[in-house]
């Protein structure tokens, strides 16, 4: 299974996936040790909420997003790639994976005012 997980500069679990450029896959095994992970920056416009969907994506093949916030948007976006977005408050991607492996619930995710911001504009989505 493969999860994707977006990233800041200081390697904490991001906000806003659909603009995120930088990210953590991991190609997880059941029952296996935490794998380590596969770090992947989109070019600008691989970026999920300017990408068109004309073509293969870094992405491609991932099966869930954890992230600290995204958009409507970006959910049903994913959605159609085959992938679920997870959201969390936890900040370090290697504890939110370990959560997810042991089937354990996420922290629920931190308030960002930009969650609202981007549902809005999300009510007049191409996605």
């Amino acid at each position: 299974m493969k999860i994707a997980i977006p990233v800041t500069g200081e390697q904490l679990v991001a906000g806003h996936a659909g603009q995120a450029r930088n990210w953590l896959v991991y190609d997880c095994i059941p029952g296996s040790p935490l794998p380590a992970p596969n770090a992947i920056m989109l070019a600008r416009e691989q970026v999920l909420h300017h990408f068109e969907d004309d073509g293969p994506h870094p992405l491609d093949g991932v099966e869930v997003v954890i992230a600290a916030s995204a958009g409507d948007g970006l959910v049903r976006h994913m959605a159609k790639r085959g992938a679920e977005v997870l959201l969390t408050g936890e900040q370090q991607p290697d504890a939110a994976l370990a959560r997810i492996l042991a089937g354990e619930a996420l922290p629920d995710p931190r308030f960002d005012i930009t969650t609202t911001l981007c549902k809005l504009r999300d009510l007049f989505s191409r996605h």
